[in-house]
């Protein structure tokens, strides 16, 4: 147990630093990158889910994501059915930031998914979804949900 505690601190820190140059070179931190992550894979995203799934305080997320709209990375909408939610999309900048992001830990996964195999993928799968707690996995079931409904109702 230690030693699987200790490889997924190792393993994230390495993982997420490959991001690290081009967030300098954009003038980024972490937080932008996980905000473009999230809003990027689960458009339409309301704010209050958004809050739930990074689990940070809504001063932090209200100073990067205010800071991504500033830059015209995200933009804001106001619910259909709810004024009051506020969803979440990338812009076309904030899409193309978001890709290359994406593209350079891409590649990196990418490798190791070669080298270990579909099981192992299937298995480190498992093993993500099962140290989630269930309201974690609630909260991304129910953005899953509501994207794949919004993603039908735009198009």
């Amino acid at each position: 147990m230690r030693q699987a505690q200790e490889l997924m601190i190792l393993a994230w820190r390495d993982f997420d630093s490959v991001a690290t140059p081009l967030l300098d070179a954009l003038g980024l931190g972490h937080a932008h990158h996980r905000i473009l992550q999230m809003v990027g894979r689960h458009p339409g995203i309301a704010v209050g889910e958004l809050l739930d799934l990074l689990g940070i305080t809504k001063q932090s997320l209200g100073r990067a994501l205010g800071d991504l709209q500033a830059r015209g990375y995200v933009q804001q909408e106001v619910g259909r059915r709810d004024r009051r939610q506020r969803l979440l999309y990338l812009s076309p900048s904030g899409a193309g930031v978001e890709r290359q992001l994406f593209d350079v830990q891409r590649e990196k996964l990418m490798g190791v998914y070669r080298d270990v195999g579909a099981a192992a993928i299937e298995g480190f799968r498992r093993v993500m979804q099962g140290l989630m707690d269930d309201r974690t996995r609630r909260v991304l079931d129910a953005v899953v949900t509501t994207g794949e409904r919004s993603r039908r109702g735009r198009g």
